[in-house]
């Protein structure tokens, strides 16, 4: 499985990775925005450079998680993790739901919130160059030695001796080894990364073991809502039918004749046929006669 080793002792925040990255996908020039997450990314930027807080930058993009929380709570498999390493995202399939936005601890997926069709954008690890064989383009485009890709188990391998060579200089850990159940995009640093998503009460259990209880009830809850709606629109259809039929049954003049007249019917009937008085009377007024 590939991965990237992220040395940010090495950044001089050139941006060069960035630059990259607009370019091979063909991202659209950044506009002035509302900062309501200020980390640079955005619907026109799937990466960025941010500053510490103890002085340097570092890269922020999709993490690539092992076990995505983002591939979990897509109800369409729009989110895919690969075999390679990336998480990749299939705009073909995606509803526009934003649950991955939800979905991610790191809140990576951006919303293309400015256009009337909109989709999600993040990082994929420029996934059709790693199929070709190549790197991706940030890693190429760095001339600093800050980025570093591989296969996962040699990249920790790596890290593990910086960190052994340089225990003044990294904070002794690698950060994604096992955070979140590890992920592709891998950290060295002097400092804490919070500013990055990686705060220190993040534990080491995939999202997905949280969210997959509730995620796998969906289906069902589903057709519980969907057999209650189409229940009750039959219900509602009915007595509005009746209602109706009622209505014009009642504004119809010849049915009111109709009726009117078997009612009169009835009435003159019902005496001679209820009891039989008038027809034994009449027999005795002709016998009196008689």
């Amino acid at each position: 499985m590939k991965a990237i080793l992220v040395d940010t002792t090495k950044c001089e925040g050139c941006e060069q990775c960035v630059s990259a990255c607009t370019q091979v996908n063909e991202l659209p020039p950044k506009i002035p925005e509302p900062k309501l997450q200020e980390d640079g990314l955005s619907s026109r930027r799937m990466s960025s450079v941010v500053s510490l807080p103890r002085g340097g930058f570092a890269k922020k993009q999709c993490l690539h998680c092992l076990s995505p929380g983002c591939v979990t709570v897509c109800p369409v498999g729009a989110m895919q993790k690969t075999a390679a390493g990336p998480v990749t995202y299939d705009r073909d399939k995606c509803m526009g739901c934003r649950y991955c936005m939800l979905g991610c601890p790191v809140g990576i997926p951006r919303y293309e919130w400015d256009k009337t069709l909109p989709y999600v954008i993040k990082c994929d690890m420029c996934y059709t160059r790693l199929e070709r064989g190549e790197a991706p383009a940030c890693v190429q485009a760095c001339s600093y030695g800050v980025l570093q890709f591989g296969e996962r188990d040699a990249l920790l391998r790596e890290a593990h001796h910086r960190l052994a060579q340089g225990r003044a200089r990294y904070v002794q850990h690698i950060f994604g080894e096992r955070e979140l159940g590890g992920t592709s995009v891998m950290y060295l640093a002097n400092q804490p990364l919070d500013v990055l998503g990686w705060p220190d009460q993040m534990g080491d259990q995939a999202l997905a073991s949280f969210t997959w209880p509730l995620i796998s009830k969906t289906p069902w809850m589903a057709l519980g809502v969907a057999s209650f709606l189409v229940g009750t629109q039959f219900i509602i259809q009915r007595r509005m039918r009746l209602a109706a039929e009622a209505a014009a049954s009642a504004a119809d003049p010849s049915t009111q004749s109709e009726q009117g007249a078997s009612a009169e019917g009835a009435s003159e009937v019902a005496p001679s046929g209820a009891d039989g008085s008038e027809g034994a009377d009449g027999s005795e007024g002709k016998g009196e006669a008689q």
